[in-house]
C-alpha cells in the first residue's frame, strides 16, 4: 500500500502547480505551503484539491496557499525546495534570456499574468499590506512560542502537584529565556522583512530588554528593562532600518562599512531610550489593562463579539492585527486573554460542518470534503471548512459565526466570574490549545471551563446550521441531483484571501 511522505507528496504537487519552470518563490507559515506563480492559469486546482494531504487551497494575490497542515508543511516545502533546486532553482532558471516571453502557451501566459496582476492590485490595500508586514515578523516567532509555553505548562504542572522539584527550576528556564529575549527576534525580523539588515536590527531592539536601561530615565522617569516590550523592540528596528537605508544612500562606500552601522544603532538607540520605549510601554500597558477589564466586565458580551466576528476577520485577513497584541499579552502576563475567545470561531465552524455534512446526506462529494477537513478543524486548522465548505455556501458561514459567538459568550461568562482562560502562546486553537492553557482557577478548572466553550461552540453551531442555514429549497435541489452544483472554491481563479 502507497504510504505519502513529504517527498512523494511535494513530487505531486510540483507538476500540479505548472512544474519547477512556473514556481518564483517558495515559503510557508504554520500550514500553509505558499508559492509564487509565473503563471496562474497553468496549476491544475481541480487536481490538487483532490491529492490525498491536500486540505485546501487559498489564493491572496500574492502567493497560491496549498493547505497542508502544521507539522507536515515544514517537511513538504523542504521537499518541494529541494525538487525545485534539483530541476534548475524554478521560474527564475527557466526564464528566457533578453527577457521574451517562453514560446508554448504566450496566450495563456499572458492572461495569466493580467489575472494575477489584478488580483495582485485588488488585495494590495494599504491595510492588507501592513497587516502581511506584520504577520511575517511575527509568524515565525510561533513554534518557538509554542514550544516554550508547552514547556512552561509542563513546569506549573509539576510545581502544582509538587513533583520533581530539582528539575522545576531548570524548566522555568527554558520557558523563560525565549520571551526575556523575544524583541531581539522581532527586532531582527522587522529589519528583514523592511530590507534592512536583520543583525542592526536586533541589535537596536535588543536596547528595550538590557539590564542597564535602569540607570536611564525618559520623561523624568527610570526606565525598567523590557518596558514596551515587542512593540518597543518593532518601533526601534524599524527605526533603525530607516536610518541605515538613509546612511547607505548617502555615504560613500569608504566610509559606509563604518559609518553605517555605527549611525544606525547610536541615532535609532538613543531615540528608542528616550522616547520609544517609554510610549510603546505605555501602549502595552494600556493593551493589558483593556484586555483584562474587558473580559471582567464585560465578559459574556465581548465573547460574543469576538467570537461571532473572528472568521469575517480571518477571511479579511484583519486577523494579523492581533498577532502583536496577543505576543503582548503573552510577555506581559504569561498568557493572551483573547486567544481562548477567538478559537470558538472554530468550533462554530465544526459544529456548522457537522450539520451540512447530516442535512446534505446525498451529496456524496461534499461530504467526502468534510469527513476529510473535519479532523484538522477539530485541531484548530478551519481553512479546509472555510473555503472548502461553509463559505462557498453561503448561508452556514453566518450560523458559523453563530456558534462562535455562543461559545465566545460562554467563556466570557466565566471571565466575569473569576476563571478566566488564557495561552501561553498563539498558533494552535481547538483541542490543540488544551496544553497551553493558562489561568488563575488552576489548570482543571481553565480546562473546563473552555471545553465547555467548545462543546458551546459545536453544539449552538450545529443547530444554527441544521435549522436555519441551509434552505429546504436547495438542500432539496442538492438532494434530487445527487451532487451539488460546483462551489466557489471549486472553480479555478481568485479566492477569498486569508493569509495565515
Amino acid at each position: 500500500m502507497h504510504k505519502d511522505t513529504p517527498h512523494s507528496t511535494a513530487a505531486a504537487l510540483l507538476p500540479l502547480v505548472g512544474g519547477a519552470a512556473n514556481v518564483t518563490s517558495v515559503a510557508h507559515c504554520m500550514t500553509r505551503l505558499r508559492l509564487g506563480l509565473a503563471d496562474r492559469s497553468r496549476v491544475d486546482d481541480e487536481a490538487l484539491r483532490s491529492l490525498p494531504g491536500v486540505l485546501g487551497v487559498v489564493e491572496d494575490g500574492e502567493s497560491y496557499q496549498v493547505v497542508l497542515g502544521p507539522g507536515v508543511v515544514g517537511r513538504v516545502t523542504e521537499a518541494f525546495e529541494a525538487l525545485l533546486a534539483a530541476d534548475g532553482g524554478g521560474a527564475a532558471a527557466h526564464a528566457p534570456a533578453g527577457g521574451e516571453s517562453p514560446g508554448t502557451a504566450d496566450a495563456l501566459a499572458l492572461r495569466g499574468a493580467e489575472l494575477k496582476a489584478r488580483q495582485k492590485q485588488r488585495n494590495a490595500t494599504p491595510l492588507k499590506t501592513a497587516l502581511r508586514r506584520v504577520a511575517n515578523i511575527f509568524v515565525p516567532l510561533i513554534p518557538a512560542l509554542i514550544g516554550c509555553g508547552i514547556v512552561a505548562g509542563i513546569a506549573g504542572l509539576l510545581t502544582n502537584l509538587g513533583w520533581l522539584p530539582g528539575i522545576t527550576p531548570a524548566l522555568a528556564a527554558l520557558s523563560s529565556a525565549f520571551m526575556a529575549l523575544i524583541a531581539v527576534f522581532v527586532g531582527h525580523n522587522t529589519a528583514k522583512e523592511f530590507g534592512g539588515t536583520p543583525v542592526l536590527g536586533g541589535a537596536v531592539a535588543a536596547v528595550v530588554v538590557y539590564p542597564g536601561v535602569a540607570k536611564v530615565t525618559a520623561f523624568g522617569v527610570a526606565l525598567a528593562p523590557g518596558q514596551g516590550g515587542v512593540l518597543g523592540a518593532l518601533a526601534a528596528a524599524l527605526l533603525g532600518t530607516y536610518v541605515e537605508k538613509w546612511c547607505r544612500a548617502r555615504l560613500p562606500g569608504t566610509l559606509d562599512v563604518l559609518l553605517t552601522p555605527t549611525l544606525t544603532v547610536l541615532v535609532s538607540g538613543l531615540v528608542t531610550l528616550n522616547v520609544l520605549m517609554y510610549a510603546a510601554g505605555e501602549v502595552a500597558t494600556a493593551i493589558g489593562t483593556a484586555a483584562n477589564w474587558l473580559l471582567t466586565t464585560t465578559g459574556a458580551l465581548a465573547g460574543l463579539i469576538l467570537g461571532g466576528l473572528f472568521l469575517p476577520l480571518v477571511m479579511l485577513g484583519l486577523h494579523q492585527a492581533l498577532i502583536p497584541i496577543h505576543t503582548t499579552l503573552i510577555e506581559q502576563q504569561g498568557h493572551t486573554v483573547l486567544l481562548p475567545i477567538l478559537a470558538m470561531a472554530g468550533a462554530g465552524q465544526v459544529g456548522a460542518a457537522a450539520a451540512v455534512y447530516v442535512r446534505l446526506r446525498h451529496d456524496t462529494a461534499l461530504r467526502t470534503t468534510i469527513r476529510s477537513a473535519l479532523p484538522a478543524g477539530l485541531l484548530g486548522v478551519g481553512e479546509p471548512l472555510i473555503y472548502g465548505v461553509s463559505l462557498p455556501l453561503g448561508r452556514p458561514f453566518l450560523t458559523a459565526c453563530v456558534g462562535g459567538a455562543a461559545g465566545g459568550a460562554f467563556v466570557g461568562l466565566f471571565a466575569m466570574l473569576g476563571t478566566g482562560v488564557g495561552a501561553t502562546a498563539i498558533g494552535p486553537s481547538g483541542w490543540a490549545l488544551f496544553p497551553l492553557l493558562a489561568g488563575g482557577g488552576g489548570w482543571a478548572a481553565t480546562a473546563g471551563v473552555y471545553g465547555g466553550g467548545l462543546l458551546t461552540g459545536y453544539v449552538v453551531g450545529f443547530a444554527a446550521t441544521y435549522f436555519f442555514g441551509l434552505g429546504d429549497g436547495a438542500d432539496r435541489a442538492v438532494c434530487d441531483s445527487g451532487e451539488h452544483e460546483p462551489r466557489p472554491a471549486d472553480r479555478p481563479g481568485p479566492r477569498p484571501a486569508s493569509p495565515r
